[in-house]
């Protein structure tokens, strides 16, 4: 799996406590923003954004 790597700015407040939800779950704050990103695009589009099939492409025609 390609991985992206991308600069991301956030309060230190915020940063604090991604840090110590991180250590609760045993996970890095990289693993854990992506932890959640990837449950947040399960809940909004309902399905896994890396599983192995990908949703068909929209057909222009149909917009």
């Amino acid at each position: 799996m390609a991985r992206k790597s991308f600069l991301l700015r956030i309060d230190e407040r915020l940063h604090a406590e991604l840090r110590r939800w991180a250590d609760d779950d045993l996970r890095s704050i990289n693993a854990q923003i992506e932890f959640l990103l990837r449950n947040a695009l399960r809940e909004q589009r309902g399905r896994d954004p890396l599983s192995a099939k990908e949703p068909p492409a929209a057909d222009p025609a149909e917009e």
